[in-house]
């Protein structure tokens, strides 16, 4: 069975996420930015999903970087690549009989190179409808749970033994490249 990789063109979510957008429009794009990392990084953690989040640098010239944050892999492509042209280039390396590559996009154009390179494609507003399903399930969840007068937990780790496993994680994927 494949594993998915969820890859996700942020600035094409804020201009289709609503709430998103409204910050967006009020001179908020930082403020936008980190809402969409964090329901993200909700939702990777609802669905047990690796996700890449690329921005590009139209908005952030020369701030070209790669770096893990909220377990997921955030990009800013640098000044003369946008972020299209770097999802495009990402889904034909990542996608192979082990992993199914899934672009986030509602760009029409890129769809088709994305389609080419054997990836699927999820449109940003039903992305978004399926980070707000998979609040709403959990949530419910912990209702179940707190009825039947038990603790609810996400994890089976504390904080701590997550620090800990993160930094493993990152030191394997270190020492395969």
């Amino acid at each position: 069975m494949k594993e998915d990789l969820l890859i996700v063109d942020a600035y094409n979510m804020i201009g289709n996420w609503p709430h998103l957008n409204k910050l967006k429009q009020a001179n908020r794009l930082e403020d936008a930015r980190d809402q969409l990392l964090a329901e993200l990084s909700e939702y990777k953690k609802y669905r047990d999903i690796n996700m890449i989040v690329v921005f590009d640098a139209m908005y952030v010239p020369g701030n070209s970087k790669s770096f893990r944050k909220f377990d997921m892999e955030i990009v800013w492509t640098s000044k003369d690549q946008t972020a299209d042209s770097y999802i495009e280039a990402l889904a034909h390396r990542k996608q192979n009989r082990f992993t199914q590559v899934i672009v986030a996009t509602s760009d029409q154009a890129e769809q088709w190179t994305i389609f080419a390179a054997g990836a699927l494609r999820i449109p940003a507003r039903e992305l978004l409808r399926d980070v707000q399903r998979a609040k709403q399930e959990v949530d419910v969840e912990a209702r179940k749970m707190t009825d039947k007068g038990q603790a609810f937990r996400h994890t089976p780790f504390d904080a701590k033994q997550l620090l800990e496993l993160e930094k493993l994680r990152d030191k394997m994927m270190h020492d395969d490249q």
